[in-house]
């Protein structure tokens, strides 16, 4: 086929009058030479009243728009105007040829509209969680209060109360610790999440800081008669650079989560350097001479009933939890969207493997080297 014979019958103006986006041909100067039906359709006007009018009274600094657009071979997204004032937004790309600009335009207002809302949604969700962190004494001191006089009243200090006022004191008591265990809980997330998380990395002993989380639930994991295997054989680093209070929550979230899983057997915590390809699949952040020594992998494994697959649905996702009507699964992604959210954060990742009457295996890809 000769496609030399075939391009020649084609006309150029009539190609570019049929394109899908608005096409300009400019002057140095900026004036209108020519336009498409396109570009009359989007600006509501006519060809005709575009035609030898100043580019810049359509599309906001159009002429140097346009000669960025040709010098830096990319798209710019500016403010465009009907003759009527009408305001609206486009990406625009121009190409120079001899004295003349072609310049082709694309509304793209109700996209930049979702960018907009979307940005300033997320700005407001950080502001409010400022909000609520820096109020959570005064969300959390009524609940406290409640829980200690309740004590005092079950303890006899205010004086002896009969059987059936004790066990309404002792309702009262149980509800309000649940409530501030859950105030706690959402409270910590809503930092994970606002501005006011920042890293503070330190060096410091990251087998130290496992084996003192575990002390902290001693209590309840002897209540439960779990006991705890140790496994660091692979792991030859003692000290890693890291935030170790996020990661004393981190850990706290993940084991109170294994524990309440367990109702018998064993809570296993490995710790190794996890293969490159491990890290990369995770979603951790990767820098760029980081090896497989760079990280740490901490699995925290229980024996417990584990979870079906409904369940591993958005467990990360507090938000997609609120339509379940069971209590415990929304409390259970807070404490886990806290561990998720701040690992993000941090650089690093996490991910659960269940199987239903086999247990669960909470996966922690952790950065553990100070960055150059």
């Amino acid at each position: 086929m000769n496609f030399t014979n075939l391009f020649s019958n084609i006309n150029p103006k009539e190609v570019l009058s049929n394109l899908p986006d608005a096409v300009f041909v400019i002057d140095l100067d900026g004036r209108i030479v020519w336009t498409n039906d396109k570009a009359a359709i989007i600006f509501e006007t006519k060809n005709s009243e575009l035609k030898n009018m100043n580019f810049d009274e359509f599309v906001a600094n159009g002429t140097e728009l346009a000669q960025k657009s040709y010098s830096k071979k990319n798209s710019v997204v500016t403010g465009a105007f009907t003759p009527d004032g009408k305001e609206f937004f486009v990406e625009m790309n121009a190409k120079k040829y001899v004295e003349q600009y072609f310049i082709t335009i694309r509304d793209v207002t109700a996209m930049t509209n979702v960018l907009t809302i979307a940005e300033r949604t997320g700005r407001l969700n950080k502001e409010k969680n400022v909000m609520f962190v820096k109020l959570s004494n005064e969300f959390k001191s009524p609940v406290q209060s409640i829980i200690g006089f309740s004590q005092a009243l079950m303890d006899g200090m205010g004086g002896k109360i009969n059987d059936k006022q004790e066990k309404y004191v002792k309702i009262i008591h149980k509800n309000s610790s649940e409530l501030l265990y859950f105030m706690d809980k959402f409270l910590e997330f809503a930092q994970a999440e606002s501005s006011l998380f920042n890293c503070e990395n330190q060096t410091f002993d990251l087998i130290n800081t496992i084996q003192t989380i575990v002390k902290n639930n001693e209590n309840i994991l002897t209540a439960k008669n779990l006991t705890v295997e140790y496994d660091t054989e692979d792991f030859n680093k003692k000290a890693i650079h890291n935030d170790e209070n996020a990661v004393k929550i981190i850990l706290q979230n993940i084991l109170e989560t294994s524990i309440k899983l367990t109702d018998v057997g064993t809570i296993s915590i490995k710790v190794d350097h996890p293969d490159m390809d491990v890290v990369k699949k995770s979603g951790a952040k990767i820098g760029k001479a980081s090896s497989s020594l760079s990280y740490v992998r901490i699995s925290i494994s229980d024996t417990g009933m584990g979870l079906a697959e409904a369940e591993l649905d958005g467990i990360f996702e507090p938000y997609t939890q609120l339509d379940k009507t069971h209590k415990k699964t929304i409390v259970r992604s807070i404490t886990l969207g806290t561990a998720y959210t701040m690992l993000k954060r941090m650089g690093g990742a996490v991910w659960i493997n269940s199987e239903v009457m086999k247990g669960s295996t909470f996966n922690i890809i952790l950065p553990i080297e100070k960055e150059n």
